[in-house]
């Protein structure tokens, strides 16, 4: 396990994109289940109204950064996290590494016929990125078990799961140890942008940390969940002044 940094109480591991892909490779040569969520500042702050939702993060295998606005707090707390690892291009660099060594993948989430689309994708993009099975996001708890089965059955190694959060990260801390699968994780809006239902910002404003911006205009619904990211700020600022408070006592 590597370092971990507590970011308002969500002990986010300290690694690098590289890193990140060492770990979750070493997760398929497991004998059990690994998880790995992606919390940026909204999943931080969600987690602050929600005690399950912080121990489930912190039950992870592994946590990482996903969000410029996370490195930047770890910064401003002097804890200095090495890298944004977004989740979206860990997914990618995981299809990429098919090319040296095929992993087969069931995907979980998005509306009827978007993982179905998704699968068609990466499969043309990435021929040895073997889809097993696939399954929409618009089910009911009762038919919760025979989605298990499924995946089961598909003999994936890789389970995708975009649910959105927390649904995704709770759904998966509920069922992770029913599955056969080596390596689960949370994907978000990722399924989605694979289907080209949706996009990614461009690389610009990714790398300048704006794609809260970016979503902003593609989905202006969204603008009360964003609240949680000045709201993140907010909270960073009264910690380091805490801290420093405490340094001068």
């Amino acid at each position: 396990m590597t370092e971990t940094v507590d970011i308002h109480g969500v002990n986010i591991n300290n690694v690098t994109m590289e890193e990140a892909l060492k770990f979750a490779l070493n997760l398929l040569e497991g004998d059990r289940p690994g998880r790995i969520y992606t919390p940026n500042s909204e999943i931080i702050m969600q987690a602050q109204r929600d005690e399950n939702l912080m121990e489930i993060l912190n039950d992870a295998d592994l946590l990482i950064p996903d969000g410029a606005g996370v490195v930047l707090a770890s910064r401003i707390l002097n804890k200095n996290l090495k890298e944004k690892v977004s989740g979206i291009d860990l997914v990618k660099r995981i299809f990429e590494n098919t090319k040296k060594r095929p992993a087969s993948f069931f995907i979980l989430g998005g509306k009827p016929g978007v993982a179905e689309k998704a699968a068609i994708n990466i499969y043309s993009e990435y021929p040895r990125a073997k889809i097993v099975g696939y399954h929409h996001g618009y089910f009911s708890e009762d038919q919760v078990p025979g989605i298990i089965e499924q995946i089961n059955k598909s003999k994936a190694e890789i389970l995708l799961v975009g649910l959105g959060a927390p649904k995704q990260e709770k759904w998966i801390h509920s069922h992770y140890q029913q599955l056969g699968c080596k390596l689960i994780m949370g994907v978000g809006g990722t399924i989605d942008v694979f289907a080209g239902t949706a996009s990614l910002a461009p690389e610009f404003m990714r790398k300048a940390g704006l794609e809260w911006l970016y979503r902003l205009i593609k989905q202006p619904s969204r603008y009360k969940r964003m609240l949680d990211l000045p709201r993140f700020m907010i909270l960073t600022l009264k910690t380091k002044f805490r801290q420093i408070r405490q340094s001068n006592a």
